[in-house]
């Protein structure tokens, strides 16, 4: 597994508007509680304004002086602009259905701003439809945290787990004396048990990231 990437970039030198900072300020507080964007609507309420027009203004200027990253008619592809940029490894499939290989090699970078600042995160891509009933779907990618010592996770906790000679599976990892049990959501897979010696888990699960 390699080292997450970080790139460091100088913060924005044009000043704002009190209206700009204003929006700004209250972005950067939505962000960090929520872990994603404000829609433009949810904008509009922080803001106090009963049309879009000044909203879309403001994030325009916003992403002409360098504060933030914004694809206009789509809020939810709102970025912040910080210090530091810390991209996210990913590290190939995981199945949601059967096991698959996994990968050593990084073939691409997410990026996230500094709102999950845990060590070592990496990411999956979801192939499969076995966590659809915890929200995790084909297509979706997975941020894993990684897991130092399987012992102290709580039954029920989602992990990315090896099973050697098969392949890697997202699965509820449950843990009774010397067997695992590896569960998906969805009542069309059976459960993996196999002797808790002979599962390698690689991370728990830290966040879902879903591409609109």
């Amino acid at each position: 597994m390699k080292d997450i990437c970080t790139q460091f970039i100088g913060m924005p030198e044009e000043e704002l508007t009190t209206a700009q900072q204003e929006l700004y300020d209250w972005l950067v507080d939505f962000i960090g509680d929520h872990h994603h964007s404000p829609s433009i609507r949810q904008m509009m309420q922080a803001m106090g304004l009963k049309s879009p027009a000044p909203i879309q203004s403001r994030l325009r200027h916003l992403q002409q002086k360098g504060w933030i990253k914004w694809q206009e008619g789509q809020a939810r592809t709102l970025q912040l602009i910080e210090e530091s940029i810390s991209g996210v490894p990913v590290l190939g499939a995981i199945a949601a259905g059967g096991l698959v290989e996994t990968f050593d090699d990084v073939q691409d970078t997410l990026d996230f701003n500094s709102v999950l600042q845990l060590k070592g995160l990496f990411a999956l891509t979801v192939n499969g439809d076995s966590m659809i009933d915890s929200f995790i779907a084909d297509g979706d990618m997975v941020l894993m945290e990684p897991v130092n010592d399987p012992s102290c996770l709580r039954n029920g906790t989602i992990v990315s787990a090896m099973v050697p000679g098969l392949g890697t599976t997202l699965k509820h990892f449950f843990r009774d004396g010397r067997l695992v049990r590896l569960e998906a959501a969805n009542t069309s897979y059976e459960p993996i048990e196999i002797d808790a010696e002979q599962v390698h888990v690689q991370g728990k699960l830290a966040a879902v990231w879903r591409k609109t």
